[in-house]
This record gives structure tokens, C-alpha cells and sequence, in this order.
């Protein structure tokens, strides 16, 4: 088997290095993929760019994306704040307003990457209002949708749901809780998952946070004619507050329908990373499970859903420069940054959840050595298949941008989690819709206002 470039950089270059240097920068890196497997190829990573630069040291700190902002909080004011961050944009635009972030060192690291080389619509969602800076750089991306039971859908003669009124349809038929099945699956937990699959379906709807003016716009028919209809669909899902981890349901054989980003291919495809969602460990309703090799060709994706304009969704990551007094620790960062992007790193950065995290450098996306997983990810999937999904992300929505502004109080909202919270309310605790858009709306204007 041919060596990688990781390996044989570290045994090479730590050979060269040991005993003749001392640590003399230390920083810390904070990463929201905080699954044991994930940390273990960020280790590597950190490992050869520590054995590059014998006079660094990184620090890897694994954060969940809803602590991160209260963690970054506590760290600056107790003055230990970490030399980069990686995370979603909505955290980036909250960060880069609070003024956290170094603009101005992210913006010449996006130049000296190659501007042109990233997908524009990912580029456009780091953008500091105004044009021409950056709060972070876009490292990696997914696109969310709906994935169903293409086999299921067609012995019921249901057409796929790319429409409202399909997708309740769908819910219905295939809901039969004595069977222990469910017709969709949907979040109600007030967390991020939340947020994500009632924002794809507000903005199918034309609703939005904000204007192209920057005047909130929340509290209107749409988002509330939304919000209704995500609390019928929501009677069809399994029993109690649900989360991503309700896809078990899914690859268990127990589920018509579930919103998920592409981070779930290599769960559909491949049997040992199905395991973790084929126990009884996480839901009493579930029983242990073998896997089902058929379960991927079963399965079609649709992006882009309906009601009064097409919607859709998915999300950016990024890597944020924070802003340090040491000269020393600013550029550690900044060489750390460019080590990232280098392609042997990125490629073995993007290999960890391959389908889930798509490059936002174009070539990048077309290289062989990038399509060529070592799981077989996208083998089973197709390489036209993976190529549509990379390329959408040029024209993702979201409630940050509007018109091709970005909005950094979208951010700040994000970060209190005010939508999810409103959801839960109008879903899980019964409270009248209307009601429930009417808080999460003096939430918003609370958090603009601080």
C-alpha cells in the first residue's frame, strides 16, 4: 500500500527535528468535530505541522458547536482566547461582529489562497457587509435535504417530496407509530439541527430574518404559515424531542423520510459506520439492527423543496483567525491556516466525512486523488452525483445573506439559539404558533439591540 504523504512527512520530518528545537509558540486550535475518529486525523494533521514547524505548538481543543459561543465568552474574558476556530459561518459573522475575529488577517489569507479558486456563493457567506473582507476563510460545506425511501415512495404511487404538500402526504401515509414507523423526521430539540430543517423549509416559502435593507422581517404570514405547517409535520415524526440522532430510526428501517445534511452518505453506504445508529443504546423503541447493503440504493436526495419558490439549504464552515496580542501567536495561526489548504491536508481533512465535508476550493473538488476516498464513499454514489452536490453550494440560502448581503446579527441570533427554542415551544410544549413567532421575534430585536 502506498504510503500517504501524513505519514511518511511526520516520520521524516520529527526524525530531523527531535531534541533540536523547543516549543517557543503555543496555540490552540478549537474544532466543532469533536467524534473520537475525527479528533484522531486532526491530531495527524496538527502533528506534521508541528514536526514542519518545530518552533510551534497547537494545541487541538474539541468544542460543540452549541457551546462555542459561551465557551469563546469565558475565554475572552479570562484573556485565553485560541489562535483559530473552526466553525460555522452564522458562529464566524456572530464572532467577526463582536470583533473576536482578525479581518484583516483572514482576508489576505483568502487573497493568498486564490480568491477565484473558492466557490463564490461559500466565499459570499464570510463576507464582512460592505465587500471586499473576510471574517473567515470557507473550509468545508454540505447540502442538506430530504432523504426517503425511494422504494417505499414508489409501491405507494407517491411522487418524490419536493413539495409541501407531498411531503405531509408522505408523513401520513407512511406514519404507523403500532408498527413502530414513522413517516418524517424533523427537529424539535431546541438546537442546531432544529434551526436547519425549519429554515430550509422558511425559505421555500420566502421567508426570511432580514431584509435586503437589514430591517427584521421574521414576525411575517410566511414564517408564520411556516412555522403551522412544521408543527403538523411534526405530529408524524417519532415520539418525544428529536435531534439528528432520530436518523437511527432511518437506518433502521423504521423511517419513510429525514432532513440531514450529506454528512449521512457514508452512514447509508457503509456498514461500519452504520453501527453506531444499529444499537439500542440511544432510543428504547429500537431494537439492535444488522445493516441493510440495499438501504443506499433505496435512497434518493432531494435538495431543493417547494411551497411558494424553490429552498435550499445547507451550511459553510469556516476557519476564523482570533484576534492576538502576540505577533508570534498571529502568525502561527495564519501558517497553520495555509497548511490546512495545502492539498495533501485538506483532502485528508475532507476524507472524514467524505460527502459531508465538500471542499470549497474548486480544483480541489475535481481531483482524482479527492474522489477517490479511501471509505469508497463516493464509488457507491457516483462521481456525477458527488459533483452536483459540491457544485450547489455556490447558490445555498440562508438566513445570514440576503440578496448577496450578509447580515452579522443573523449570527448573534444564531448563537441564542432563538429559533430552535421557538420551534420547541410551538411543537413539544403546545404553544399557539402565532404566540411562539411573536417571542422569538422580541428575542431577535433584544439581541440587535444589545
Amino acid at each position: 500500500m502506498k504510503k500517504t504523504w501524513l505519514k511518511t512527512g511526520i516520520i521524516l520530518v520529527a526524525w530531523i527535528f527531535v531534541g533540536t528545537t523547543v516549543s517557543a509558540t503555543t496555540i490552540e486550535f478549537w474544532t466543532t468535530e469533536t467524534q473520537s475518529d475525527r479528533m484522531k486525523t486532526i491530531q495527524l494533521l496538527m502533528d506534521t505541522y508541528q514536526a514542519l514547524n518545530p518552533d510551534i505548538t497547537v494545541k487541538l481543543v474539541p468544542v460543540d458547536e452549541n457551546e462555542m459561543p459561551s465557551q469563546m465568552a469565558a475565554a475572552s474574558a479570562a484573556g485565553t482566547l485560541p489562535g483559530l476556530i473552526e466553525g460555522s459561518s452564522e458562529l464566524m459573522l456572530a464572532f467577526g461582529e463582536e470583533g473576536i475575529l482578525d479581518v484583516k488577517g483572514a482576508s489576505r489569507l483568502v487573497d493568498k489562497v486564490g480568491k477565484k479558486r473558492f466557490f463564490q456563493g461559500a466565499l459570499k457567506m464570510m463576507e464582512v457587509p460592505g465587500g471586499g473582507n473576510y471574517y473567515a476563510l470557507p473550509y468545508h460545506g454540505w447540502v442538506q435535504g430530504i432523504w426517503y425511501r425511494a422504494d417505499w415512495f414508489k409501491e405507494a404511487g407517491l411522487d418524490p417530496p419536493d413539495t409541501w404538500e407531498i411531503i405531509l402526504k408522505a408523513a401520513k401515509t407512511f406514519y404507523k407509530p403500532e408498527q413502530n414507523q414513522y413517516g418524517i423526521l424533523v427537529g424539535t430539540k431546541p438546537e442546531a439541527y432544529t434551526e436547519q430543517c425549519f429554515t430550509h423549509f422558511a425559505l421555500s416559502n420566502g421567508a426570511g430574518e432580514f431584509n435586503s435593507s437589514g430591517e427584521l422581517i421574521f414576525n411575517s404570514q410566511q414564517t408564520l404559515d411556516t412555522l403551522i405547517f412544521y408543527a403538523e409535520l411534526a405530529k408524524y415524526t417519532p415520539p418525544g424531542p428529536q435531534t439528528w440522532r432520530a436518523r437511527d430510526y432511518y437506518i433502521q428501517g423504521k423511517l419513510a423520510m429525514f432532513f440531514y445534511s450529506t454528512y449521512i452518505m457514508d452512514d447509508l453506504a457503509l456498514a461500519e459506520v452504520a453501527a453506531g445508529s444499529l444499537t439500542d443504546a440511544h432510543f428504547p423503541q429500537l431494537s439492535k439492527s444488522t445493516f441493510d447493503a440495499k438501504l443506499v440504493d433505496n435512497t434518493q436526495f432531494v435538495a431543493t423543496i417547494t411551497k411558494s419558490k424553490p429552498g435550499a439549504y445547507g451550511a459553510i464552515v469556516g476557519l476564523g483567525l482570533v484576534s492576538q496580542k502576540s505577533k508570534e501567536k498571529n502568525e502561527a495561526a495564519q501558517k497553520l491556516v495555509e497548511f490546512l489548504y495545502e492539498p495533501t491536508s485538506y483532502i485528508t481533512f475532507l476524507h472524514m466525512a467524505p460527502g459531508g465535508m465538500n471542499p470549497m476550493l474548486r480544483d480541489i473538488a475535481s481531483k482524482p486523488e479527492y474522489l477517490n476516498d479511501p471509505k469508497g464513499v463516493f464509488k457507491r454514489y457516483g462521481r456525477h452525483k458527488i459533483e452536483e452536490i459540491i457544485s450547489g453550494l455556490d447558490n445555498i440560502g440562508s438566513f445570514t445573506i440576503v440578496d448577496g448581503k450578509t447580515f452579522p446579527a443573523a449570527g448573534k441570533i444564531y448563537a441564542k439559539q432563538i429559533i430552535p427554542r421557538m420551534v420547541y415551544s410551538a411543537t413539544i410544549e403546545g404553544m399557539n404558533p402565532a404566540d411562539a413567532l411573536t417571542w422569538a421575534e422580541g428575542q431577535m430585536k433584544s439581541v440587535i439591540d444589545e
